[in-house]
């Protein structure tokens, strides 16, 4: 997701949370959006500028939020973007996870892992099942999942079994991340779908 996207998401998810209810806490939307407070703290302050969101003070020291008929009209015009933005990168994960498993096929690949918990990994595994390759782990860098689907969750490369290659399906840090996994694998070793824009020669 680039910045763009990322940061209409993340005003989405803050109109929605304050739409559904009033005397949301700062804390309880970051915990909401998945952010530090302060980085929730300064998306707030924005919708407050742009005339988003209104506050009011509750008693105890409290506030109330709102938002504005030009927050209602802007959290409706996000949610039409993010539903278009989101089926058409379904579509296009879909293709590129397609031509890397056939590439897996045609290459003799049949062990796989992911690296990388993403959105990208689930439709990977979804893809995975219409071709004769079985995924076997995912490494999640981040160590936040202790699930995903029914593979076995991994944090570290050396926990891994056996296998004929990964597919990177890592949506943080994914140059830095595809780089040094080349270095540890070796180039062949490591597929990319040719959504996340990184050149597989790089």
């Amino acid at each position: 997701m680039n910045t763009k996207h990322r940061d209409e998401s993340l005003t989405l998810e803050i109109l929605q949370a304050i739409d559904a209810r009033s005397d949301v806490t700062q804390r309880h939307l970051a915990s909401h959006m998945g952010v530090a407070l302060g980085l929730a703290n300064s998306y707030l302050k924005r919708c407050v500028r742009k005339g988003l969101v209104k506050i009011q003070q509750a008693p105890a020291n409290r506030y109330l939020y709102y938002l504005t008929p030009q927050g209602f009209a802007e959290k409706s015009r996000l949610t039409a973007d993010y539903l278009s933005y989101s089926f058409s990168f379904y579509r296009r994960a879909s293709e590129s996870c397609t031509e890397v498993l056939a590439a897996c096929e045609a290459n003799g690949y049949q062990r796989l892992g992911l690296y990388g918990f993403s959105d990208l990994a689930e439709i990977a595994a979804l893809r995975a099942m219409e071709h004769r390759v079985e995924l076997l782990c995912l490494l999640d860098p981040e160590r936040r999942n202790r699930r995903f689907l029914d593979l076995a969750v991994i944090y570290e490369l050396d926990e891994a079994p056996e296998l004929d290659a990964w597919l990177f399906t890592d949506l943080t840090d994914s140059a830095e991340r595809l780089g040094h996994l080349r270095e540890l694998l070796g180039a062949e070793r490591v597929l990319v779908p040719s959504i996340l824009g990184l050149n597989p020669g790089a």
